[in-house]
């Protein structure tokens, strides 16, 4: 369970306070598959990112099973978001100097497992992902679409519940971005909650929620 309490977020820009998310409350249970909509500047990315634990609100609280998100310390929600927490965005942040095999062991790495655990764990998400003939490639000999299913490969490393997509399809072509909608529907049945950040009304439609933000929360 996602609790989210009267949620704000605000910045200065030339001496004028601006209000991108105000007084903004949620719930999202275990399982969910939520989308996230609403125009350009509504702020979905910055409630993505509070609700990830990567950008602290102006005002209100946020739980994440029955963890005050806020209210740890920073190395205490590092540890929470390295635990439960998976991040796909738009831009794939892969390493260009890594393999594919070695981007998606580097979460593992991380969170101490052994050299073979890393390979094994990591050959098999490739795998799963439909990219077991491309492990050795690096992110510039892949597609695009490629790319972005390494991206899910190495976000599944270290087996999140919960995962938070920014518009993971923005870069893709429609086949691709179809097949990545519908790895995350998979992801979902296996009792993952989703929360994902879209412009795409039909993916918004096929989702258990959504959820509409206009300017200012």
């Amino acid at each position: 369970m996602i609790k989210a309490d009267k949620l704000s977020k605000s910045y200065e820009k030339n001496g004028k306070q601006i209000t991108v998310i105000d007084s903004f409350s949620l719930r999202i249970p275990a399982g969910d598959f939520l989308t996230i909509v609403g125009p350009s500047g509504s702020g979905k990315s910055t409630l993505l990112l509070m609700l990830g634990g990567m950008l602290t609100p102006s005002r209100g609280r946020i739980e994440i099973e029955n963890d005050s998100l806020y209210d740890l310390t920073i190395e205490q929600r590092a540890q929470l978001r390295q635990k439960k927490i998976g991040f796909v965005f738009q831009t794939f942040h892969l390493v260009p100097y890594l393999t594919a095999l070695q981007n998606v062991q580097l979460p593992l790495m991380l969170t101490g497992h052994s050299a073979e655990e890393q390979r094994i764990k990591a050959e098999h998400l490739l795998e799963r992902v439909g990219l077991k003939d491309r492990m050795g490639h690096h992110p510039s000999e892949l597609s695009v679409g490629q790319q972005q299913r390494v991206a899910l490969a190495r976000m599944l490393a270290n087996d999140p519940a919960i995962i938070l997509a920014d518009e993971p399809t923005g870069n893709l072509d429609p086949e691709t971005a179809g097949e990545v909608i519908d790895f995350l529907f998979e992801l979902n049945q296996e009792n993952r909650t989703i929360v994902l950040v879209t412009h795409d009304h039909k993916i918004a439609n096929k989702a258990k929620r959504t959820v509409s933000l206009s300017s200012g929360g």
